[in-house]
């Protein structure tokens, strides 16, 4: 389990400010690092994750934790469609639930989603292709559901240590073009 204190990512840095007001989804949360984020952005968030460990680090004001292994046999997604207004998932994949997670992205709601790509072997684990997203999946996930892609990036970052990632910010529906002004850096 990573620190309690670890920032988040640089990626959900940039991008959920741009989620609009409601209710988010931080899955496979960990520690809370962006649950803990979204709410001081001013959201209800829901945290889910396998690890009671984790969730007790994650719990606080505004983060209702929820205690579920999606990967059991069996496990169905327990949550409805349209429901939230962002969704922020890093480092995990289980693709099973991806058409089921993104039906639960209401209207206008966002995707902001970061995780390990092919070549990751590399650079260490995961190196299990299960894990590991290829070329262009979650650009052609996005095209499948419907979503407008706002980022993508796909290739080989250093911070917070050597990986091949694969990430996107994308949103359903009739997101305002004027909402989707990328911060300057």
């Amino acid at each position: 389990m990573a620190d309690v204190l670890s920032p988040p990512s640089a990626w959900v840095e940039r991008f959920a400010p741009l989620v609009p007001n409601g209710e988010v989804l931080d899955l496979a949360c960990g520690n809370g690092r962006h649950a803990r984020y979204l709410v001081a952005l001013g959201h209800a968030v829901v945290a889910v994750d396998r690890d009671a460990d984790a969730l007790a680090a994650a719990a606080g004001d505004g983060i209702v934790t929820s205690q579920i292994d999606l990967e059991e046999d069996g496990a169905c997604w327990p949550f409805g469609p349209a429901r939230f207004a962002g969704i922020v998932v890093t480092n995990y994949l289980h693709r099973p639930l991806l058409a089921e997670m993104l039906g639960s992205l209401a209207p206008n709601g966002m995707l902001v989603y970061e995780t390990f790509a092919d070549g990751n072997a590399a650079f260490g684990k995961p190196s299990n292709p299960a894990f590991l997203l290829q070329p262009g999946e979650l650009l052609e996930l996005a095209r499948m559901h419907g979503l407008r892609v706002i980022a993508f990036e796909d290739g080989v970052v250093n911070t917070p240590k050597p990986a091949m990632v694969q990430r996107i910010c994308a949103v359903k529906g009739e997101f305002p073009r004027e909402a989707a002004l990328l911060p300057s850096f």
